[in-house]
């Protein structure tokens, strides 16, 4: 029987029985209602696909040779795979859908069923997984943060979808994650969801950003320093990794880690011990270590620059973060979130953006990533109040794409281009935004969400003395 295609949303589904015969049947009905259906004859291949692809529902026999789907969806349970599952079998019984149920199954259905039931059933499934992303990625009352202070991870995505799932899955772990991807693409906000998500959770996670300090310092900062170990080490300094003990360290941008400290930082990882620099005295740590990068560790340790021994040890559990510009669907949810929370630090009504101008950001290439995009929605909600956002306004202050031609393909060139049209992008916001605020430093500095010691440091590093433009002066 051919099924006549319904009203419905589309969707990923896994289909798991033993039986070759209703395997196919129910994939057939599927894929012409226009699904994405993929088979598994077992659940221990299922689980093995779920590795490598999401599904939206799932659809598992009770009854199967082995795993059995009472315990699939145990260990569904255990990997925190959010898919809706729907328990199919010939042999129904109250206490076995019971258990399913209470295991975490959607709903359950016995054999045999018509075409419109099962399809029915499955469109009901991806609605409500629908609505647990939409209700997990965007809360209705649009935080400014997460309860532990990190940003919200925003997006319904395929590719924020398994980003979430691989975080569950490394988080209660105490493995060392190397997470990459593009600048701007949200790497430190990943780290912070997995120290969250962490058994060290009740522990700080301390944060290193790799490229902010001369090698000299670097050393003394992540391992301490004893007093007279070095010029100006008045007294003793307890490092970053005494700091975080029972709990993580960030190791932001590893790859500015010149080699000589790559080998400590090898050592500390293998034996968790290391020495404060002046000292002979072996010190112990239980810290696990998180470490990002923009660039391709690979052809750095191909090129001289990392040693070949640490990248294995880092990329123990590698995690990707999709550059914007392959999750665009996500972008308007993006957009109405630094919508909302630009209008509650400048205390004003959200800004509106016209269509045209939702649709030109949701084109655009996004070399900065997320980064680039949370700064021209705030750009545009403190310099249109309540006039709307239109594609005019919006197209002058876009970057171009980073490269082209064969240079497109390199990561360390994306990443030099990219960071570069970064800073000048973050140069003219806040000198717009003081000049909008007639150089009043503390509005200024409300508005971009920054601290004025930050604002401070920018300016100054832009070589702007305190009073050598008319719009810089005290708060």
């Amino acid at each position: 029987m051919i099924a006549t295609p319904s009203a419905s949303r589309s969707g990923r589904v896994l289909v798991v029985d033993d039986h070759a015969s209703a395997r196919e049947s129910m994939a057939d009905v599927l894929r012409h209602a226009g699904h994405d259906v993929r088979c598994c004859s077992s659940a221990v291949e299922a689980l093995r696909q779920l590795d490598r692809w999401s599904a939206d529902v799932i659809l598992t026999d009770l009854k199967m040779p082995g795993m059995d789907g009472l315990a699939f969806i145990r260990a569904l349970a255990e990997r925190a795979i959010d898919a809706q599952i729907v328990m199919v079998t010939a042999h129904a019984t109250v206490s076995s859908a019971v258990d399913a149920m209470r295991l975490g199954a959607f709903d359950y259905i016995e054999k045999p069923f018509g075409v419109d039931q099962l399809e029915q059933l499955v469109n009901r499934a991806l609605q409500q997984a629908e609505r647990a992303q939409v209700q997990a990625a965007v809360p209705s009352s649009w935080p400014a943060q997460d309860a532990d202070g990190s940003d919200p991870m925003i997006g319904t995505s395929a590719a924020m979808t398994t980003l979430r799932q691989r975080i569950r899955q490394v988080a209660p772990t105490d493995e060392t994650v190397l997470i990459t991807g593009e600048s701007g693409t949200g790497k430190e906000l990943v780290a912070r969801h997995i120290h969250r998500a962490s058994r060290r959770t009740a522990a700080a996670l301390v944060s290193f950003n790799c490229p902010a300090l001369s090698p000299q310092l670097m050393e003394s900062e992540l391992f301490g320093h004893e007093r007279g170990a070095f010029t100006g080490a008045d007294a003793p300094r307890v490092g970053r990794f005494e700091l975080a003990h029972q709990g993580t360290v960030l190791l932001d941008e590893i790859t500015e880690i010149e080699l000589p400290l790559q080998a400590k930082l090898l050592r500390v990882l293998q034996e968790q011990a290391f020495e404060r620099v002046g000292s002979s005295v072996t010190r112990r740590v239980d810290v696990r270590v998180l470490a990002t990068t923009n660039r391709d560790l690979s052809r750095e340790v191909q090129a001289g620059r990392f040693r070949q021994d640490l990248y294995f040890r880092l990329a123990v559990v590698p995690i990707h973060v999709a550059p914007l510009r392959e999750r665009r669907e996500d972008i308007p949810t993006l957009v109405e979130y630094f919508l909302q929370r630009a209008a509650r630090r400048l205390e004003q009504p959200p800004a509106r953006l016209d269509d045209a101008a939702l649709a030109l950001l949701t084109r655009h290439h996004w070399p900065g990533n997320v980064r680039e995009l949370e700064n021209i929605v705030t750009r545009a909600s403190v310099l249109c109040g309540a006039e709307p956002v239109t594609a005019d306004l919006l197209r002058p202050w876009l970057l171009d794409a980073p490269v082209s031609g064969a240079e497109a393909g390199s990561p360390a060139a994306t990443a030099v281009e990219v960071g570069m049209s970064l800073q000048v992008m973050e140069r003219r916001l806040i000198e717009t935004t003081l000049d909008h605020y007639h150089g009043h430093r503390a509005q200024t500095a409300k508005a971009l969400g920054i601290g004025i010691r930050t604002l401070a440091n920018k300016l100054r590093s832009y070589g702007y003395a305190p009073r050598e433009k008319s719009f810089i002066r005290a708060a």
